[in-house]
């Protein structure tokens, strides 16, 4: 089934919306699968290049394009950090916006599990408080919605594998 039209968008030939799809952008952003796993790296708390190369599985030019790409679209943000004895680096960081792809995030994770793992994910996101499974759904806007602070990821009991250690 799909979606309805109100009556005056109903004659899909007579409009369009051209290059302002919301839709097409954020493909447009999340264009590569590099760009996307920064964003999962992001979202798993990796702050640093190197970790985020190895961790991603990318090359170091290939992880810098697409963290470049994620700062030109606000998505990301680095931070000046020193440590002890060391210079000064930048860690890479999610802003407002960035952390606004959660859902977009996790909703992708959600059809995957479903569809591409035999219901079998190797990983689960669960409420860290309730330890309830999240799943992300299409609801009127009255629901408290869950920050990724309140997100605890946890291996599947019911996956065939298990995490690789290093």
């Amino acid at each position: 089934m799909a979606m309805r039209f109100e009556e005056r968008l109903s004659d899909r030939d007579g409009w369009s919306i051209g290059d302002g799809c919301s839709a097409a952008r954020v493909l447009d952003l999340l264009s590569t699968k590099t760009v996307f796993l920064m964003v999962r790296e992001l979202f798993y708390g990796t702050t640093r290049f190197d970790d985020f190369v190895e961790r991603a599985g990318v090359s170091a030019p290939a992880a810098s394009r697409a963290l470049k790409q994620l700062k030109a679209a606000h998505v990301a943000e680095t931070v000046t950090y020193h440590a002890p004895g060391s210079r000064a680096r930048e860690e890479y960081r999610l802003t407002g916006a960035g952390k606004d792809l959660l859902p977009v995030f996790l909703a992708l994770m959600q059809w995957g599990d479903t569809h591409l793992q035999d219901g079998r994910p190797p990983l689960v996101f669960v409420e860290a408080d309730t330890g309830r499974e999240l799943r992300v759904r299409v609801t009127p806007d009255t629901v408290r919605e869950s920050t990724s602070d309140d997100i605890e990821i946890r291996v599947n009991p019911a996956w065939r594998g298990g995490p690789t250690s290093r």
